[in-house]
């Protein structure tokens, strides 16, 4: 199982998270790419830290809405979505580079990544940037989204992915962060319900109901409080349990 966490999202004098000791924990990192978070010299740092620990590099590509954190829906044309995110590839590829690294997959990130869930137009336009820009990046995604399904067809390795901090809907999905239920703070409580997904396939809902859910990779939110205590707990669980932590995607 990978372990894998968002990072690189400071910004200037403003710091988010602790990317030195969630580097330390996972096995993948979903860097920002400065378009909902990240500065130059953040993501520069952020990808050799990764090097230097043996993370894979992951693009966490996004609306332009540094304001917003990336996290309000943007409707914008499939072309221009493509070309962004061909763009947000290119530029932390090239802070990879000089790191002695390489952008090794794609995820969405934020609104972008719940709207790619059923957003035909928006998951196609992902896809084929990606597939433009390197066609051997595996795509992260939530499991049975529209964006893993487009992944597929174009050829791309499409990765299911879990979400330990993150509350589900009945549907499989993403309770939205405005809603009860969104957030999950506990280690102890986010470490079982990932030994569950793992052991039988399945989640407990807000609702109370089981929903199957399959991944190869499971995400501990790197700007969630506690996000070091829950990333800690998760990796002691699965290593207790028995269970291999390695990337999804090969290292450069």
């Amino acid at each position: 199982m990978d372990l894998n966490s968002d990072l690189g999202e400071s910004f200037g004098a403003w710091t988010l998270g602790d990317d030195e000791a969630v580097l330390g924990l996972v096995t993948s990192a979903n860097v920002a790419c400065g378009f909902h978070a990240g500065d130059p010299s953040t993501l520069r740092r952020t990808c050799a830290l990764a090097a230097e620990r043996g993370v894979v590099v992951g693009a966490q590509v996004g609306y332009p809405d540094l304001v917003g954190f990336g996290r309000r829906f943007v409707d914008v044309e499939p072309g221009q979505l493509a070309d962004d995110v061909v763009y947000q590839l290119g530029a932390l590829d090239g802070l990879c580079r000089v790191a002695g690294t390489s952008v090794r997959y794609v995820k969405p990130h934020g609104a972008l990544y719940n709207a790619v869930v059923h957003h035909e137009a928006q998951a196609a336009a992902v896809v084929a940037a990606v597939r433009d820009y390197d066609a051997a990046l595996p795509v992260l995604g939530l499991p049975g989204s529209a964006l893993l399904r487009h992944a597929e067809a174009a050829g791309l390795r499409a990765v299911p992915e879990f979400f330990a901090d993150r509350g589900y809907t009945p549907a499989a999905t993403l309770v939205p962060r405005v809603q009860p239920g969104a957030l999950l703070h506990e280690p102890e409580a986010v470490a079982a319900r990932v030994l569950r997904m793992v052991r039988e396939g399945v989640v407990t809902s807000v609702d109370g109901d089981d929903v199957a859910v399959a991944a190869e990779s499971v995400c501990v939110h790197g700007d969630s409080p506690g996000a070091v205590a829950m990333a800690a707990a998760v990796r002691a669980a699965l290593e207790d349990a028995g269970v291999e932590l390695r990337p999804f995607a090969a290292q450069p």
